[in-house]
């Protein structure tokens, strides 16, 4: 009898150091075997129910006749049309949007939402579809490249934005750039372009594209200085939708339906 107990606990013991192995090198596989019951009530209902604040055009705002339209509606219409499902816009303040995926009220939040590292625990988030951090724009002809050229350089910044931090932790490694702070982007972008008293400025995307798409003669030059990616928020148990979001996204981004997207919003 005690032999029998012995190979039994023998046998315990290796099939829990399988299961362990087996979840340390294949955790994407194990994740999957998992019930997904998001995924499965969006395949039953036929339903993508999408948080979004609709009033940060171009990502999302209410057209003329009082439906949500932009970037985010659009991408959220792609995705569910490529799953053979429809998508069902809900409304929240930005300010709830993760308190209401966390709560089952929606499936999914795409509104303009950056990557939050403090929030990885609860929620689960997607590859970036658009980068809206802090780059280093300049009148097309004023011979700036990069950083690298700010040397004894103006560079105007909106006052406590993420720039003007940006521009502060630059002036930390060049010391003769000058900031020039500002009050609002608009008059940031109003000193490089018309008034020409700064050399560059220290802006973020979404803004900056908005005034290239007004006309603004100002081009991006470098990389990102300060990475804000927006992304897309799912449950952290809904592990078939974060594979079917991922597989989505990467499609559009090899495809050039990221790109399409952005040309078609950001238009005067």
């Amino acid at each position: 009898m005690n032999k029998n107990w012995r190979w039994l606990g023998l046998a315990f013991v290796i099939i829990a150091f399988v299961a362990f192995l087996a979840m340390w090198l294949f955790p994407d596989s194990i994740r999957l075997l998992r019930r997904d019951n998001t995924w499965r009530t969006m395949q039953t209902n036929g339903v993508w129910r999408v948080g979004m604040d609709p009033s940060f055009p171009p990502f999302e705002s209410l057209n003329d006749a009082g439906q949500p339209a932009g970037f985010d509606v659009a991408l959220a219409e792609q995705i569910a049309t490529a799953w053979g499902l429809e998508v069902e816009l809900v409304p929240i303040g930005f300010d709830s949007l993760l308190d209401a995926l966390q709560t089952g009220q929606i499936d999914s939040v795409i509104s303009a939402l950056p990557f939050d590292e403090r929030m990885t625990q609860d929620i689960t988030y997607s590859a970036p579809y658009f980068e809206s951090g802090i780059f280093l724009a300049t009148r097309p002809d004023a011979g700036i490249q990069g950083v690298e050229d700010l040397v004894n350089q103006t560079v105007g910044v909106e006052w406590g934005s993420m720039g003007d931090q940006v521009g502060r932790r630059l002036h930390t490694t060049t010391p003769t750039l000058q900031l020039q702070p500002f009050d609002t982007p608009a008059e940031t972008i109003s000193a490089l372009v018309e008034a020409q008293t700064v050399d560059a400025i220290l802006i973020d995307n979404v803004t900056l594209r908005m005034a290239q798409v007004n006309g603004a003669a100002l081009v991006a030059v470098g990389p990102v200085l300060e990475s804000n990616p927006f992304v897309i928020a799912m449950p952290t148990t809904a592990y078939e939708l974060h594979a079917a979001v991922a597989q989505q996204l990467t499609t559009l981004q090899a495809t050039g339906g990221l790109a399409a997207l952005e040309a078609r919003w950001f238009v005067d």
